[in-house]
């Protein structure tokens, strides 16, 4: 069983370190070409081409212009203790055990528009390249036309080495967008997370990325592998609803008090 979830905004280089294993980013080659292109880019384009303030375009130029091989631990931070988003806070990495991260680190993978793909405990410098950005490359004129089927491939590959064909998506449509489902050698099956609210359940996002968060650290703590065994899935008050399910869309219900 194979998991896969977004990258945040948010980042956190700061706060004491979880664990001090660390490992290399695989398809490093490919962020090169990206910040070769990026460091080109002016304050203004970022701000206009990201929707950014003048004030974080100007940050993020200056992360472009810092980045730099190799990545080291006085340079870089583990990818799933750098990220501090809503699905991190779900996760909550920091504070897994040895188990917990090796299983992690076999199990979970995180899509990224500059790193590609990422492991947990993968070495990464700060950034803000988000998937669905128009910038043109020497591969076209998106991030998804620049990394192609090479994620994709990067995925099958590792379901391969795991010896099963189950990928678990909990990535928003923005990144996983990236994988070319017909290619993927797996069957693919999505939580969604819904609340009740007039009268209906419906995706609220904030609490939808906190869940898929809460999914992915109950698979990593009890160290699934069946897809049934996620249907036990209990943590916030979310329960199993089967009525809501079709096919692969494993759908998870609460109302609150």
């Amino acid at each position: 069983m194979l998991l896969v979830v977004s990258p945040a905004k948010k980042l956190d280089f700061e706060s004491p370190l979880a664990t001090t294993k660390i490992s290399q980013p695989v398809l490093l080659e490919h962020s090169e070409i990206l910040i070769e292109r990026c460091i080109k880019l002016s304050p203004d384009q970022i701000a206009s081409l990201m929707k950014l303030s003048d004030k974080l375009a100007g940050l993020n130029a200056a992360r472009f212009g810092d980045w730099s091989l190799p990545f080291t631990s006085a340079n870089a931070r583990q990818a799933i203790l750098a990220f501090n988003g809503d699905v991190y806070s779900g996760l909550d990495a920091a504070s897994f055990n040895d188990a917990d991260f090796d299983f992690a680190q076999k199990h979970f993978r995180i899509l990224s528009g500059l790193y590609g793909l990422l492991k947990p405990l993968d070495l990464m410098q700060p950034y803000r390249l988000e998937m669905g950005t128009k910038l043109d490359t020497v591969r076209g004129n998106n991030l998804y036309q620049f990394w192609g089927d090479i994620i994709t491939n990067e995925l099958n590959q590792t379901l391969v080495e795991q010896g099963d064909n189950i990928l678990i998506n909990l990535a928003s449509n923005e990144y996983f967008k990236a994988v070319n489902k017909k290619l993927i050698n797996a069957t693919i099956i999505t939580p969604q997370f819904k609340d009740w609210k007039n009268d209906q359940y419906k995706m609220i996002s904030f609490f939808a990325k906190k869940a898929r968060g809460l999914m992915a650290r109950y698979i990593i703590q009890n160290q699934l592998t069946d897809v049934e065994e996620l249907k036990n899935f209990d943590l916030a008050g979310y329960q199993y609803n089967k009525a809501l399910t079709k096919g692969n869309d494993l759908v998870f219900t609460r109302r609150q008090e």
